[in-house]
């Protein structure tokens, strides 16, 4: 359950039905639906290793177009369907080009497993030939395309064994053999690891291409979650997969080397926990040596290993630990070069870069502040110049640095909002991503030292298009909780606002660690034609949110739900005081764990929500992943009393207000059992409640006529209620 499901549920309440509240409203649903107000933006750009060039795929996915950076223009295309040999395809899906430029894999027909994970029909292209055919030779869908650094081999994923293709010879070579559905995976992930780990594959080549190390997971011991297919036949089937929930036995996992040459596979010896996680291995630089990244099963203590890819021997490189947890992202954010490393560490009590030498001894902290770095875009290995993205200006901003090694720190953006980057190969030239929330999309070119180059999408037709419109501002705000904190909120009044009227308000919130749904950005979703309907709107990030330093990220740990809902409660009563809002007229809605953080609104603020729509919501950390919940939880085991208050069906009884509940039933993430049990919780203790179910939708609820369905339901509940 990552900040993803906040996003998810924005784009999905934009595929929502009008339904007229008031005559006033001058923007709809469907203005959004049909992307009256969405903005034009420059995507899918993959840096050249000589940093001049890119690639992009053609709009109609019938080329691969390599442009300059530093003129916009086309300057060659290196691949065309209509132009391929041997085989023809009607377009492409994607592509991964190798390190020399002289191989291309591309695919179609992508069939997705869970989430992130996919597979698909795999084809190489030779550059130099023109020449195209499939990369396998068998029958079936493969995954995980990765080249060796040479471009002369490529090794894929096929029913959870390791093939290798070589290209010099046309060969196909099996390199894994006890992959088998829900006991072995080698290379790829389980579905916990891609959920809460943020990663689909745990292979990774040499610098001299000479050895190929993976993971190799073993989930047989793993409980089976099954639940029911409603598919509309007359026998319903079910759908099964591993998914180990907290306290209960997780995948065991282990390192393991092929070498090319002699064809032998050696496990790598590695330190670790029976219940231990690698979410990452990665070669160096250096041929030999591959990092090995460890966390235990709390995931408060991370080690990093390099391990000798002939010796099999393992040697402690860098040592971290924390009372709480260890975000996984510090582990993906990891930059090797030839002869140092960088580590983002939160031991200061922020996010912020640190310089190793490439045997494990720091150098110096390269950023500093009471503020977050909240991303790290690389480091030149030359000039040890750092670019990175941070919360310094304030946490509802972004802004683009660069420092060097003397620490003089240099700001990239283009303005007051928020900004991110996409860097060339080699630093020389970066686009910038701009906006605010008056401001649309606005994506720049810059050279190194920040000139502008070019304007590649101002969106100033849809800028006079909101300016004629009168969309509802985005107004910011701060209030004190009721713990004394200073928390950051955003309200959008009625279109025609009345000062001295009172109106309805609907608190929209994710909540979830680390998330953030108050940002100075440029955003038109429903929350926009609510607005428009004669509600206010607002949104509060309340502690365990991101962007404020360690302290008030983490201070929810071992019992989620409470200090996320009394900031919400504590939100409501400070927005009922507003003149304007009818403090007996206030709802509040989420999805996932904001559907979650819904319930124990409502359960804990004492009537002070009169209405409330949770979709897809926990109702019981027992009930969720091992992965995610015991970050922030522990085991069930070791914090009963946590895991209690932290339970909507513990505290059921107490709900005031009244409640929507919906759920998909082939929700894969958040298992329908949650709303099952809660609405049975609520039939016990005699509350009445509204609920909906979809039938074989997941976590997503998606469809456009169901998503239609959703919001006709949603909309229509907050009018009768409020």
């Amino acid at each position: 359950m990552r900040y993803y499901c906040y996003k998810l549920f924005i784009y999905l309440l934009a595929c929502g039905l009008f339904i007229p509240v008031v005559a006033s409203a001058q923007i709809t649903l469907d203005d959004i639906i049909g992307g009256r107000f969405s903005t034009k933006g420059v995507g899918g750009l993959r840096s050249l290793p000589d940093g001049e060039h890119f690639t992009r795929l053609s709009e109609d996915r019938k080329m691969i177009l390599r442009y300059a950076w530093k003129t916009q223009q086309i300057v060659d295309t290196l691949f065309d369907v209509a132009k391929a040999r041997e085989t023809r395809l009607d377009k492409i899906e994607g592509y991964e080009i190798c390190q020399t430029g002289l191989r291309i894999v591309v695919w179609k027909d992508v069939e997705h497993i869970y989430r992130h994970s996919w597979k698909a029909d795999f084809y190489d292209y030779d550059v130099r030939r023109n020449f195209l055919k499939p990369l396998s030779d068998q029958k079936g869908k493969l995954r995980l395309p990765t080249f060796s650094p040479d471009g002369r081999m490529c090794a894929f994923v096929r029913d959870n064994n390791i093939w290798l293709k070589k290209f010099d010879y046309d060969t196909e070579s099996q390199v894994t053999t006890d992959g088998e559905y829900g006991r072995i995976i080698n290379g790829a992930t389980d579905w916990v690891y891609e959920e809460e780990f943020g990663t689909t594959k745990l292979m990774s080549w040499s610098a001299d291409s000479k050895f190929l190390a993976f993971v190799k997971t073993d989930e047989t011991d793993v409980p089976l979650h099954r639940f029911q297919d409603f598919d509309g036949s007359l026998h319903p089937g079910f759908y099964e997969y591993k998914y180990p929930k907290p306290g209960e036995t997780n995948s065991t996992v282990a390192a393991y080397i092929y070498d090319v040459d002699t064809k032998k596979i050696k496990k790598m010896d590695v330190p670790l926990d029976r219940d231990g996680y690698i979410p990452e291995i990665r070669f160096t630089e250096h041929p030999e040596q591959l990092a090995v990244m460890t966390l235990n099963r709390h995931q408060n203590s991370f080690d990093m290993y390099y391990v000798n890819a002939r010796s099999a021997v393992a040697r402690l490189v860098l040592h971290d630990e924390n009372e709480r947890y260890i975000e996984p992202d510090r582990l993906r954010g990891i930059i090797f070069t030839r002869t140092h490393f960088l580590y983002v560490s939160e031991k200061s009590g922020y996010a912020h870069a640190y310089l190793y030498n490439i045997n494990g001894i720091q150098e110096r902290q390269i950023t500093s502040g009471n503020w977050d770095l909240t991303a790290v875009y690389g480091i030149n290995p030359v000039t040890q110049t750092l670019y990175y993205q941070s919360a310094e200006e304030s946490p509802l901003r972004r802004a683009v640095y660069k420092i060097d090694a003397k620490g003089v720190k240099t700001n990239l953006s283009q303005g007051k909002g928020t900004n991110s980057a996409t860097f060339s190969a080699t630093f020389s030239y970066y686009v910038n991503h701009f906006s605010s929330a008056t401001t649309p999309d606005l994506i720049t070119l810059h050279d190194e030292r920040g000139k502008q180059l070019a304007v590649l999408a101002d969106n100033s037709a849809l800028r006079s298009k909101v300016a004629d419109t009168g969309l509802p501002d985005k107004e910011f705000f701060t209030f004190i909780n009721a713990s004394g904190d200073t928390l950051n909120g955003w309200l959008r009044k009625p279109l025609n606002f009345d000062p001295t009227r009172k109106y309805p308000l609907l608190m929209t919130q994710y909540s979830g660690p680390s998330s953030q749904t108050v940002l100075d950005n440029y955003e038109v979703s429903w929350d926009c034609s609510l607005a428009g309907l004669g509600y206010i709107v607002a949104s509060i990030d309340g502690r365990g949110t991101g962007a404020r330093g360690e302290e008030f990220r983490k201070c929810t740990y071992l019992q989620m739900g409470i200090a996320e809902s009394d900031d919400q409660i504590s939100g409501a009563r400070y927005l009922g005081s507003l003149p304007y809002v009818d403090r007996d007229r206030i709802a509040i809605w989420g999805w996932s764990f904001g559907g979650y953080n819904v319930l124990m609104s409502m359960s804990r603020g004492g009537g002070i929500f009169r209405a409330g729509v949770a979709i897809a919501p926990v109702t019981d950390w027992r009930f969720y992943d091992s992965v995610y919940t015991e970050r922030y939880m522990r085991t069930p085991q070791e914090n009963e009393h946590g895991y209690n208050i932290s339970s909507p069906v513990h505290l059921a009884a107490d709900l005031k207000g009244r409640l929507l509940l919906v759920h998909g039933t082939s929700d894969d993430n958040v298992h329908f059992l949650n709303s099952t049990s809660y609405a049975r919780a609520l039939q016990e203790s005699g509350i009445m409640f509204d609920q909906h179910i979809y039938p074989s939708k997941d976590h997503s609820i998606a469809g456009r006529s169901t998503r239609r369905h959703l919001y006709s339901l949603v909309i229509d509940f907050l009018n009768r209620n409020l």
